[in-house]
């Protein structure tokens, strides 16, 4: 499996997509990023075309089992951050 690609990877290949220097490609990413953070956390979603939709799923209070001594804890209600992959993107790895 290859190394996933890291942020200084990421901003050259988008400067280099988009025919412009690192700082402001790295720019771009990081108001991309806030943006997306910034929705998500109010309970919103963010639908990235052609990869995929980012939303937040509320998860219920439920029992947990403590693996190493085997007790049983009541864990409180939390939210947790998911995506859904785009159809896309599925059929271009894929095929």
């Amino acid at each position: 499996m290859a190394k996933p690609m890291t942020k200084t990877q990421l901003v050259a290949a988008l400067a280099e997509e988009m025919g412009s220097d690192k700082k402001s490609a790295g720019g771009a990413l990081d108001a991309v990023i806030a943006i997306i953070t910034r929705e998500v956390s109010a309970g919103g979603s963010v639908t990235l075309p052609g990869v995929g939709k980012i939303y937040c799923r509320e998860r219920p209070e439920r029992t947990v089992r403590n693996p190493a001594t085997g007790e049983q804890i009541q864990k409180e209600a939390d939210k947790v951050v998911k995506m859904t992959i785009a159809k896309a993107l599925k059929d271009s790895v894929n095929g």
